[in-house]
């Protein structure tokens, strides 16, 4: 391990801001990774690069994933076009329900808040719901990638029902704590970030103020009057709430099943795809024998939904090939032994933290950040005597912080999928919210730390 491992990173980051172009970053940054594994070859590493993105779906993981985010492009198309949007909406403001910009910023925040079983359900849940009542109430798009990308992992992490608690309580039990579950609820109110960031989700929904990038790029659009996008007339509530509600039922009912009865245990990339396929023929069901449109009609916009997703899936499927990359040249363990052993006991947490969240930053995961430092962070605590809840916090929050932060995260690119927006631009208007919830968790984290 030594330094050449957080290049391939570096270089997809910054020739991602420089050019704007997130696909050509994150292929330069695979090839950068394979021409140091191989040794400096150009040839070996280009025919490396190829492999590599080929053995993505070696894993049935990420080829559900990837299926899963194709899948969704065709149901969002067929839900667009069947007037049901209009209708809820019509609906929605006709009973008063939604006839502001807090009410309608309040729809994604409940959704992404409710739903804590699955990240990529809440969050495109959350998000397919409310695109319509941000360009009705002029709020821009990246505003919704925003509070959908900011509540569904940080309750994900906060509410440990699901695959996310039992990953982490697995990592917990292979220390030597004696009670691992204890460890586990003790961090839940010592997660720092993940509690101010859903704390300035709120002030942004109830306030309706945004601050920032995001703020100028909505003057902009309020300015070009592009928010509000034409809709078809109309139609049924059905035929976009039906898909939607089937998808989160039937996603529970096989996280269940998968789970043999526990739902924590379930898999929640197969109950994904596999309530994604079902909604998709649901909706194709209801347009054509309830809107009686036609078979060819209706194959072709599914198709055309496919292709409108087809740049994102591309990003997820290069970003699962980084991370491949960086697990083969080890770029977590590395920034983890970097830190060195010479560290105030106080200053310990709040380096956890941001070492948390830069090894999810230049890897794009939280997932991995957490098999890389749990492992390492607790066993420390224990023999620090630090209170391994507050040692667990930190790495939990700082995960989910570099993800946040992060352009190759699959997270962001689904959250920007499932708005509507540009990525790059919902990186931007997100960074300095993610980076003001940091700062104070950092504080919080030393103040703890003193205590220690």
């Amino acid at each position: 391990m030594s330094w050449l491992s957080i290049l391939p990173p570096i270089v997809a980051i910054i020739f991602a801001i420089w050019k704007r172009e997130v696909t050509i970053a994150l292929l330069l940054a695979i090839f950068t990774a394979s021409l140091i594994l191989v040794g400096g070859n150009p040839v070996y590493a280009f025919t490396d690069t190829v492999e590599r993105i080929i053995n993505v779906f070696s894993s049935a993981y990420n080829t559900r994933i990837l299926m899963f985010s194709l899948l969704i492009g065709a149901l969002i198309q067929l839900i667009k076009i069947s007037g049901g949007v209009t209708a809820f909406v019509d609906w929605l403001t006709r009973r008063s329900l939604v006839n502001n910009q807090r009410k309608a910023g309040m729809l994604p925040t409940i959704l992404g808040s409710s739903i804590f079983i699955d990240t990529n359900m809440s969050v495109l849940t959350a998000g397919l719901s409310s695109q319509a009542l941000f360009d009705k109430f002029k709020m821009s798009r990246l505003r919704l990638a925003y509070i959908i990308d900011s509540t569904c992992a940080p309750i994900s992490v906060l509410i440990l029902l699901n695959g996310w608690g039992a990953a982490i309580l697995g990592y917990v039990e292979e220390t030597a704590v004696a009670d691992p579950t204890s460890v586990m609820l003790g961090s839940i109110g010592l997660n720092f970030y993940a509690i101010v960031t859903l704390l300035i989700v709120f002030y942004t929904v109830f306030s309706t103020k945004v601050h920032g990038p995001m703020r100028t790029m909505e003057q902009n659009i309020k300015q070009t009057e592009q928010a509000e996008q034409s809709l078809p007339k109309a139609t049924k509530k059905r035929y976009m709430l039906a898909p939607l509600i089937f998808m989160v039922v039937s996603i529970l009912v096989f996280m269940f099943i998968t789970g043999d009865g526990d739902l924590r245990k379930g898999s929640g990339s197969e109950s994904v795809l596999w309530s994604v396929i079902l909604s998709t023929l649901l909706a194709l069901g209801l347009l054509r024998y309830d809107a009686k449109k036609p078979t060819k009609e209706l194959m072709e916009q599914s198709f055309k939904g496919l292709g409108n997703l087809l740049p994102l899936v591309t990003l997820v499927l290069l970003a699962f090939a980084l991370s491949s990359a960086m697990g083969d040249l080890k770029t977590g363990e590395f920034v983890a032994q970097a830190v060195g052993d010479f560290i105030p006991l106080w200053l310990i947490p709040a380096l956890i933290f941001v070492l948390a969240g830069f090894i999810s930053f230049t890897t794009g995961t939280s997932w991995g950040t957490f098999g890389i430092l749990i492992p390492i962070a607790i066993p420390l605590a224990l023999a620090l005597g630090i209170s391994p809840s507050l040692v667990l916090g930190a790495v939990l929050g700082g995960a989910v912080f570099g993800d946040h932060a992060s352009p190759i995260s699959d997270t962001t690119v689904i959250s920007s999928l499932a708005a509507g927006c540009d990525l790059l631009d919902h990186v931007k208007t997100q960074l300095p919210y993610a980076l003001t919830a940091g700062g104070i968790s950092i504080v919080l984290y030393i103040i703890f730390g003193l205590s220690q």
